[in-house]
């Protein structure tokens, strides 16, 4: 339990971190296989979020208790570096258990030391946020090289309202885009999480890619709606008060795993790559480039 071994502070619940650099579950749809994440927990309250089952882990709910009961590991850094001096350089995606630039940034302030970690040991990282307090950080991250992946996967404010409350609306983001782009940030979109029967159909994907594009971004990730346990009881109570005839087709898309029928998601990632050329950008995951890590490890002959 949570509870007794963390400090509550501020309305935070603040813990030691054992491991900083943790495996990417394979329903997060984002490229990299590990991940940095400083917070756990979000107080975008995003519904489809994929991370919710964490907090179950931490004998907490994966509903409102994921959404107000944020997790600090103020020893972030600290640890972060510790397990990079043994880290072989393999691309590292940040905030994936929570939004790294979620309110909880403001009072912790632990993404420069987190940046500046993974820069230093010459480590290839995305950012992945929607909150504008990335800008407080725009020098830092254009200086390091970092690249920075916006969340917009829809520009429909009633959607918006709906299933990411805690969330600005999708014009902020996209001026945060633009902002990022202007500070000289490798700066790209995550068009996630397309909702099935919601988000997905072709006039809608087309506005949200114009507008992205309009922006001044580069590229595109999209990630279809993943629902994997904890995630899925809460998408999926909500979308029965507000959606009950879309249930039965939810049921029928996904497998067990949570995963959407890889017909449909081809389909919709196709649609959305074809709209990316004709807006001049990519579409898909980031390209890595490797770097050479700066603490290599020596050979034994």
């Amino acid at each position: 339990m949570i509870e007794r071994r963390a400090v509550l502070r501020g309305g935070f619940y603040e813990t030691q971190a054992r491991t900083m650099i943790e495996r990417v579950p394979r329903a997060a749809g984002i490229a990299q296989r590990w991940a940095v994440s400083p917070y756990r927990g979000c107080a975008h309250a995003c519904r489809g979020c994929g991370a919710r089952a964490g907090h179950r882990r931490l004998g907490l709910d994966a509903g409102r208790d994921f959404d107000s009961r944020i997790v600090v590991k103020p020893n972030a850094v600290a640890r972060l570096r510790a397990e990079l001096g043994r880290w072989g350089g393999e691309a590292i995606a940040v905030g994936v258990t929570g939004d790294c630039y979620q309110q909880a940034e403001q009072t912790y302030r632990l993404m420069p030391g987190v940046v500046e970690a993974l820069a230093g040991a010459g480590v290839p990282f995305t950012v992945y946020t929607k909150g504008p307090l990335v800008l407080r950080d725009a020098a830092l991250l254009a200086r390091t090289g970092a690249q920075v992946a916006v969340s917009i996967a829809f520009v429909d404010e009633r959607i918006r309202r709906a299933v990411e409350p805690g969330a600005v609306g999708a014009q902020a983001r996209l001026e945060l885009v633009s902002a990022l782009v202007e500070a000289g940030v490798a700066c790209r979109v995550l068009m996630a999480p397309v909702l099935p029967l919601l988000s997905d159909a072709a006039d809608q994907l087309s506005a949200t890619v114009r507008r992205i594009a309009s922006a001044g971004a580069t590229a595109v990730e999209p990630v279809v709606l993943r629902l994997p346990s904890g995630t899925r009881q809460w998408y999926m109570s909500w979308l029965a008060g507000a959606h009950p005839h879309l249930v039965e087709r939810y049921e029928e898309l996904y497998d067990a795993a949570g995963l959407p029928s890889p017909g449909y998601e081809r389909r919709i990632t196709g649609q959305i790559a074809q709209l990316c050329r004709m807006y001049g950008m990519r579409s898909g995951p980031p390209e890595q480039v490797p770097r050479l890590p700066r603490f290599p490890q020596l050979s034994l002959v």
